[in-house]
């Protein structure tokens, strides 16, 4: 065998189509994009444009809100716990806190806080202190002997009772009734 005699394997390659060579190669003219028109040309992308004509997404009703004020949570199931504690990743003795389950690597961090979900078994007693667990995974956790403090969140300082109540105030440039004791209107006519 010459190296000017290698050829690759029978019907393992094809050759590409030699577009827009005329009409009588199959692929002539147009080259496959079809006639004239915004869509013949390369580089349009009309993402659910109709012509004019009101689109689907803005047919269809709309439903529901997305509440920008949400908290979102790290979840942890207990299964994840009882594995990582057996993985040598967290101390039963000492408390476990959002700390020590970044440090485990079993949440990021980037949410509100952690949350305690039930799911797999948890046989070691753990003090558990985060923002919040399902009553299934207290009554797991305690089970085994440990228990669940829940942290309290902090008031958002926008919600707070006093931010939607409006103080009265005086106009600009009037007095309020009875503050000088001589406007007219609230004088009382006294008979004789």
């Amino acid at each position: 065998m010459k190296l000017n005699e290698l050829s690759p394997s029978p019907g393992s390659t094809k050759a590409r189509r030699r577009v827009g060579r005329g009409i009588g190669s199959g692929k002539g003219k147009t080259a496959g994009s079809g006639h004239n028109g915004q869509k013949s040309r390369s580089g349009v992308a009309i993402k659910g444009f109709e012509g004019g004509q009101m689109p689907f997404y803005r047919r269809l009703p709309k439903r529901g809100f997305t509440n920008i004020f949400r908290k979102e949570y790290d979840i942890v199931n207990i299964g994840r716990l009882q594995k990582a504690l057996d993985d040598g990743r967290l101390d039963s003795k000492s408390p476990v806190d959002e700390t020590a389950l970044k440090a485990a690597g079993l949440v990021r961090g980037r949410g509100n806080g952690v949350r305690i979900l039930a799911k797999g078994e948890l046989s070691t007693a753990l003090t558990i202190e985060v923002a919040g667990a399902s009553k299934a995974a207290v009554a797991a956790v305690e089970k085994a002997g440990g228990k669940i403090n829940l942290r309290q969140a902090k008031p958002n300082p926008e919600k707070s009772e006093d931010s939607g109540k409006v103080k009265d105030k005086p106009a600009k440039g009037k007095k309020s009734v009875g503050s000088d004791g001589g406007n007219e209107d609230s004088k009382v006519p006294t008979d004789g």
